[in-house]
């Protein structure tokens, strides 16, 4: 089942971040796979929205560890795009 592009378009609002570098990934990581999140997808972008820029980049980055094993997993997809 694909997103809805209104869904679409308010979860890119949200990913509009204060720091460039975290707004790059997640703008990149929405034009790759936009179309294709899942639930999952979405909750886990939720819990790292929800997160400060700084705490945000610091996972993105790898400085700083996840300890939920299917939220590392979201993760390291943002890594690698």
């Amino acid at each position: 089942m694909t997103i809805d592009q209104p869904r679409l378009r308010r979860i890119r609002w949200r990913c509009r971040r204060g720091m460039l570098e975290n707004d790059l990934i997640l703008n990149r990581f929405l034009d790759a796979c936009g179309n294709g999140l899942t639930e999952g997808d979405i909750a886990n972008l939720d819990e790292l929205l929800h997160m400060t820029d700084s705490a945000l980049w610091d996972l993105i980055a790898g400085r700083s560890d996840v300890a939920d094993p299917t939220l590392a997993a979201f993760v390291a997809r943002l890594r690698v795009l």
